[in-house]
């Protein structure tokens, strides 16, 4: 099922890179012969990832022959994707050394 989904996903990232990014973090499971446990970071990716469900779990049925599968969620916060900018890697400095804040107001650093 992972080199299934591999693929898959290869074959996503040229088609369609919005859908890509937001699954591609997603962790597909067997729990039993006919369960596959989907665990994702938020629910927009989840949204995301029910416009391609069909096309992957269809092939991948028709592939192993067991059209019985059935798929279970599980949301996981842990694996949400955070962006660092330059702003939140000085405002947690801040926090550490608060002169650094002082220099800040003073000076009006711009950080784009």
């Amino acid at each position: 099922m992972q080199s299934e989904w591999q693929k898959f996903l290869v074959d996503l990232k040229k088609s369609d890179v919005i859908v890509y990014n937001a699954i591609s973090s997603f962790k597909l499971m067997k729990k039993d012969e006919n369960i596959v446990e989907i665990t994702y970071p938020s629910e927009s990716a989840k949204v995301e990832f029910e416009k391609v469900r069909s096309e992957f779990f269809n092939h991948f049925m028709h592939k192993v022959n067991n059209y019985k599968i059935s798929i279970e969620f599980k949301l996981d916060l842990s694996m949400k994707k955070e962006i660092i900018t330059k702003r939140k890697i000085f405002d947690k400095f801040a926090e550490i050394n608060p002169v650094l804040k002082e220099l800040d107001d003073l000076f009006k650093l711009d950080f784009n």
